[in-house]
Order: structure tokens, then sequence, then C-alpha cells
């Protein structure tokens, strides 16, 4: 594991507090969305996809420090849109870093160099660069040349003023395992403090739908890349739990905990988490605790659910897993994910057609064909 001892050491605290309290639901990030709009428009993401009148609105510092203050969560991390695009940002990293919050600020590194002498060194100070492979992969994972290179200068650069640097990795349908093995090896070199990387999400308004990952294929892909890892002999500091990569590879049945990563952003509480972006909005942090529908989320409640291996859904449930089962956890942390035999059986599924299909253990894929052959002898 990447994260330094103080940050372990606070969070887990912050977690035998809310036990203590019998706290069912509570936050482990708040993702706070400053802004949406972004400099780059990259394949895969559907969070720039609103009006201009949208793109131009920016959150206030007073609302994201009072959003920091309610929701009460250990660990900050600032997504977009482009965050360095706002020009308040350095306060609002200024303020949450006062409170002795852990802030990622999440950024496509562009306009990094030139932004960074407005921001200090600090424990709780993470600049997260966005790196999606090597130099041909990320600059067509992004679509525009010459942003790994830039990206790559960026980190050198805070690297060598003292700041804690991460890379944040999203993989996305044809990485080729031995690839992304040689990405880590290379970001490892780099001197980087960790990586969080995370199958891509299938966002409903991504402008191409064609490059997200089925729950099989990551799997398998995890897998592949585990193997590469374990067989070079690789130092990854993958900064997860043990048993989020476990899951990764297939090796664990959880379901989402939506609530672990709340999201807030220019229109409010968002429902249920980051990467369901037409569910509502609640006005405040309680609100959006107890008016969300939660059981209305996750892998077979929701078929907006079904591909999603995200870390910003799963990685809450492991770590509640690790809580409640450490010598399962120190087991995954000594040998690494498992990289054979089954699968973990997946959870059923209770709406539609596939529910039918799971209660009387008829392959899904049969579905469709039942109701035509239906069809086609009423209409005989």
């Amino acid at each position: 594991m990447a994260v330094p001892l103080i940050q372990q050491y606070k969070v887990a605290r912050y977690i035998m507090g809310q036990k203590i309290a019998r706290r069912e639901r509570y936050p482990l990030v708040l993702m706070l969305e400053p802004l949406f709009q972004c400099n780059l428009a990259c394949a895969g993401c559907g969070k720039i996809d609103h009006p201009k009148d949208i793109l131009k609105q920016r959150m206030s510092v007073e609302d994201a420090l009072n959003a920091v203050d309610e929701c009460g969560a250990p660990m900050v991390s600032i997504p977009g849109g482009e965050p360095l695009i706002h020009k308040d940002m350095p306060e609002i990293i200024k303020g949450i870093v006062a409170r002795k919050k852990f802030v990622y600020l999440c950024t496509n590194a562009i306009l990094m160099k030139k932004k960074m002498d407005d921001y200090d060194p600090s424990p709780y100070f993470t600049w997260s660069v966005h790196l999606d492979g090597l130099k041909e992969r990320h600059d067509e994972s992004v679509c525009q040349e010459g942003v790994f290179e830039k990206a790559v200068e960026a980190i050198e650069m805070a690297r060598d003023r003292g700041f804690r640097v991460t890379i944040n990795c999203t993989l996305f349908d044809g990485e080729v395992p031995e690839e992304v093995a040689d990405f880590f090896d290379y970001v490892t070199d780099l001197g980087v403090e960790g990586i969080t990387v995370s199958p891509g999400y299938s966002y409903e308004h991504a402008p191409r739908q064609d490059v997200f990952l089925g729950r099989s294929k990551a799997k398998n892909l995890f897998r592949e890349i585990f193997r590469h890892g374990k067989e070079r002999g690789s130092d990854w500091k993958l900064n997860h739990s043990s048993l989020y990569l476990d899951f990764l590879a297939g090796n664990e049945t959880y379901q989402c905990t939506p609530w672990s990563n709340v999201t807030y952003n220019i229109f409010g509480w968002q429902k249920p988490c980051y990467l369901l972006v037409d569910e509502g909005y609640e006005k405040t942090f309680k609100g959006l605790m107890e008016n969300t529908e939660w059981e209305k989320y996750g892998v077979g409640r929701n078929p907006k659910c079904d591909n999603c291996m995200a870390h910003c859904g799963y990685e809450g449930t492991a770590v509640e897993d690790t809580f409640s089962h450490p010598l399962k956890a120190l087991k995954s942390m000594a040998r690494g994910p498992r990289l054979s035999g089954d699968f973990a059986e997946e959870l059923p599924v209770l709406y539609g057609d596939r529910a039918e299909a799971t209660a009387t253990k008829i392959p899904i894929s049969q579905i469709g064909r039942r109701e035509s052959s239906s069809k086609e002898k009423e209409l005989g």
C-alpha cells in the first residue's frame, strides 16, 4: 500500500470513531467538484457534457469549505473538469489543508507547471495526475497529442519541489496487459508515491461508448496485469487496499457502497455517487444521507451500475471488509491478488429480464431468444 502511515492512522481512527458511534453509513472521501469546465475532451468522460453557461460556473471558496466541514470525511478528492482552471483553487486547498484533511488535487497537468508556485508542499496535499498509459496510449485516451510529455515534466518538477505526487489511471477496453505493466513500471521509476487505478465507468454522456470494459473483461485484464507484475518482481505502489485489488481480479463478491465517496458540486450534493449524474441532488449532506434511496443502486439493483467496478464505489466496501476481517486482508496483502481459478460469484440480478434469468438459471443470452420465439408463434 502506498498511503503514508500518518494518513493510514488518521483514516483508521476516523473509521473507528464511526463504528463506536454505530453509524451504518459514513463517507471516507468527499469528491469535491468545484467546476465542470475542462481544457480536454476525453473520449471516456461524461463530466463535461453541460451547456456553456453551466461550464462557466465556479464553486465559491466558502461553499467548498462548508462542504468539507459538513461532510466530515478525512479525505477530499478534487476532480472536475480541470480544477486548475478555477482561480480560487489555491485558497480552497489551503483551507482544506488547514483543517488537516488529506486532499488530492486531480489534474491533467496541462496547467500544473504554470500554477505550481501557488501551492505549498504538505503531508496533507497531493497532486493526483491523470495518466492512462504511456505516451501514445495516454494521448489517444485524452484525444490530444503532447499531453503525456507535459504531465511527466510536471510530475518531475513537483517531485523535485517536495510535493506528494500520485497518478490516477483509468483502463478501457482494448488495453494490452503487458503494456499496462510497462506503464506501471515507468511511473514507479518516475518516483510517484502511488498509483490509483480503476476500470472506466460507462458514462451515459461520454462521447464514445465503445471504450468501456464489462466486468468479466475487467477481471481478466487485471489478473493478467498483476501476473506480469508478479513475474517481473515489480514494486508497484498501488494506492488501494489489498482487498480492492483482489476484487478487481475477480476474487471478491462486493456490493457498491456509494455513500463512502460522496459528491458535492455546483448543483449540490449529488445522488447517489460521483459517477451517476442524472439521479438528482440534495441541498445538504444530511439530506443526501437520509433521502437517497441507497437500496436502488448497485450491481444487480440498477442497470446503470452493472458494469461498474470503480474505486469510488468499491474501495469503501473493501475497507469495511478489511476492518471486519483483518486476517483475510493481511493474507491478501501478503500473497497479492489470486490470479487463477474461478471468479467469485456475481450478485443476483433483481430487475427486469435479467432477474428472470437469474431466478430460473436460464442464461441471460437466451432471454431475448425466448421472447423472439414467442412473438414468432403469436404471429404464426
